[in-house]
């Protein structure tokens, strides 16, 4: 009895100096985080200023354009390189210059919403960069309504011509 009691006693607290060591690696790690949170902005960053904060394709039926051109510009003092833009499904599909913005000068995100999918719009597009605010979030709204049934008339009586042309 007296071995099973040493046993026990022995496992549980191995047990316990583990989980010590454990809680002082974690505390370890997240020291790094708070120095590096802790670290002053660098002054000569660039810094991005959006022409419009949100975009918004209002109402737009369905089966439409869903194109829309976000502009900026570094108004920082070194180029603006954008490493990444994604959106946040895939039904929102953003692109970015892949060349540097130079300080003053400007840019476009293109976005590309998937208009065949009707009711609203709520998505959020991320860019990555090495801006003073190295990780941006845009929002992206809108509703894609119905297609009317003028829309739908228009439609027909288009492909009704190109028809009769061809013939």
């Amino acid at each position: 009895m007296k071995k099973i009691a040493y046993i026990l006693f022995i496992g549980i607290f191995s047990i316990s100096l583990n989980a010590q060591e454990e809680v002082t690696v974690v505390e370890e790690v997240k020291k790094p985080a708070k120095v590096a949170a802790e670290k002053k902005a660098d002054p000569n960053a660039p810094i991005f200023e959006f022409e419009r904060k949100i975009v918004d394709y209002g109402a737009i039926e369905k089966g439409s354009d869903g194109i829309y051109d976000f502009k900026f510009k570094n108004v920082g003092k070194s180029p603006l390189i954008i490493a990444n833009v994604k959106g946040s499904c895939g039904c929102t599909v953003p692109s970015a210059p892949k060349e540097p913005i130079m300080p003053g000068a400007s840019g476009v995100i293109k976005v590309k919403y998937d208009t065949n999918r009707v009711g609203p719009i709520s998505k959020t597009i991320t860019i990555t960069s090495n801006a003073s605010e190295p990780k941006k979030v845009i929002r992206v709204k809108g509703l894609v309504k119905k297609e009317s049934a003028l829309s739908i008339l228009e439609k027909k009586e288009k492909s009704m011509v190109s028809n009769n042309k061809d013939n």
